[in-house]
């Protein structure tokens, strides 16, 4: 794995990178859709992942010519997460890598499009290893004025951990998380979920199957390891 610049700083998108949330996403939006005769697929998902809710929301609609307003589909998800979202599990690899960050004091930020609300509810089995998280960065942080694709919640998260945005290095499965984080200045690997084709991270310095196959050295910061 080739980066640019050695990284001193790791930010971490969180849906489809730490916590494995896409699935309980397709499930409870193919419930809402399904109502209506529509599908829910990859080549409508695509577009949406990483996004703001409401954007994305606002996309769904638009794009399935659904009969109730973004609002309402909202309204009905919240409802169905609160029962799901608790369910989530850690994505093969997460925990390893961010443990070997951790033990090598290499700073660790979450930033994520979820607003504090859904994150407490995603978060609700894993609390002691986000609260190992140098920052955490939500989506409805008031400081955070545009979502992804812009760069402002990178930008946050960076500043949250002192650091100098071009020797971050950020973990994204999104194509709009990759965007920004390239909006940011900063370097990314793409991590696609299941189903996204590769190419929609073609902006990513690196693309890698998985959390679990990127270490350290791979990163190219083992060389600071004691």
């Amino acid at each position: 794995m080739l980066l640019p610049r050695r990284p001193t700083h790791v930010i971490f998108d969180m849906d489809g990178v730490l916590l494995d949330t896409e699935q309980i996403y397709t499930d409870v939006t193919q419930e809402i859709v399904g109502r209506f005769g529509k599908i829910y697929d990859w080549s409508v998902k695509r577009h949406m992942i990483g996004r703001p809710s409401i954007d994305s929301a606002r996309y769904l609609v638009r794009t399935l010519d659904l009969p109730i307003a973004p609002e309402q589909y909202l309204a009905e998800r919240e409802e169905a997460f609160v029962t799901r979202m608790p369910e989530a599990k850690r994505m093969p690899g997460a925990a390893e890598l961010v443990a070997a960050l951790r033990a090598h004091r290499i700073p660790t930020a979450v930033a994520t499009s979820s607003s504090r609300n859904l994150f407490e509810l995603k978060t609700q089995r894993h609390r002691d290893w986000f609260a190992g998280f140098d920052a955490i960065v939500v989506g409805d942080d008031p400081r955070v004025e545009r979502g992804k694709p812009a760069p402002d919640i990178f930008l946050l998260a960076a500043r949250e951990l002192g650091a100098d945005p071009a020797t971050c290095l950020v973990f994204e499965d999104a194509p709009a998380g990759v965007d920004a984080a390239r909006a940011a200045g900063m370097m990314v690997v793409g991590v696609p979920y299941p189903g996204l084709e590769v190419e929609a991270l073609a902006l990513a310095d690196h693309v890698a199957d998985s959390l679990a196959v990127v270490t350290l050295e791979r990163l190219g910061v083992a060389a600071d390891i004691e």
